[in-house]
């Protein structure tokens, strides 16, 4: 006798996404907005436009792999020509799609700018991160909920500090953050660390955002984010819940200017009527 039986959360995430895993990047962008999730992960529908402060950031991140990729091979940190060079590459290596600048910025107005946010980022203490460099830009995959797909993570620094296991998040921002603010944008760091913990069960888990303010005179600071089992369960239960809506199909939009104004699906976004597009992947349902 043949039993039909319910696809592995996997299987089923392979089957709407063509991934077998969730990123929190996914995650997050449905809660913001569904018919963008199903754009970029369902449909897969190429990006008109990329926007030049994703494009910075990214850049900004590359220079400090290298950086800390260096001291974990046991070499002196590189200096700051070098880590523009990094940051130049990112540019370089970008697949053609249009990038959009705010007004008043371009490629060189942005290369100012990172010289002096890659100084700030040189002279402080995230630089020279106290302890072993355990992992940097440390892939790790899991399951964190059940009946939910793998979690994929991938986490920009991992250290161990005395009994402590340390989780370091960079982040460029415009503008300085509140402790309240990176209180608010713990759930990813909180995913994270479950499978960060893993790797040294013995040892507490610490959770951090290093933040680069992209400024006239760009600063560093740290902020150290709870960890309590009541805030991990609900984010759990928050990834529950977002991965059920996902699955199930529901589609919509939500419109607002801060979703609106930068997002590279805003011609098919009008054209949407709520039935498959020509072209477009349809959704799998149950």
């Amino acid at each position: 006798m043949i039993t039909d039986l319910e696809p592995s959360p996997n299987r089923r995430a392979l089957e709407l996404t063509g991934r077998d895993y969730v990123s929190f990047s996914a995650l997050s962008t449905y809660q913001r907005c569904p018919l963008q999730h199903h754009f970029r992960y369902v449909a897969g529908l190429p990006e008109a436009t990329v926007s030049a402060s994703l494009v910075f950031g990214s850049a900004i991140h590359r220079a400090a792999e290298f950086h800390f990729r260096e001291l974990l091979s046991g070499n002196p940190a590189p200096d700051l020509d070098t880590l523009l060079d990094c940051y130049q590459q990112e540019w370089r290596d970008r697949d053609g799609t249009p990038i959009s600048f705010p007004k008043r910025d371009d490629v060189d107005s942005l290369g100012q700018l990172a010289e002096r946010v890659l100084t700030a980022f040189r002279d402080s203490d995230v630089a020279d991160p106290q302890g072993t460099i355990l992992g940097v830009e440390e892939e790790l995959r899991g399951a964190v909920v059940e009946g939910c797909p793998d979690l994929l993570a991938r986490i920009d620094l991992i250290t161990e500090s005395g009994d402590d296991l340390v989780v370091t998040d960079l982040k460029t921002s415009r503008s300085r953050w509140s402790q309240a603010q990176a209180e608010l944008s713990a759930e990813q760091l909180l995913l994270y660390g479950e499978l960060a913990s893993r790797l040294a069960p013995e040892r507490s888990l610490r959770l951090q955002f290093a933040v680069l303010t992209k400024t006239k005179s760009p600063i560093v600071e740290v902020h150290e984010v709870t960890v309590d089992p009541s805030r991990v369960d609900r984010t759990k239960r928050v990834f529950e819940r977002t991965w059920s809506a996902i699955e199930s199909g529901l589609v919509y939009p939500a419109p607002s200017v801060m979703n609106c104004s930068g997002c590279p699906f805003q011609q098919p976004c009008r054209e949407w009527t709520g039935l498959p597009m020509a072209g477009e992947a349809k959704e799998v349902t149950s």
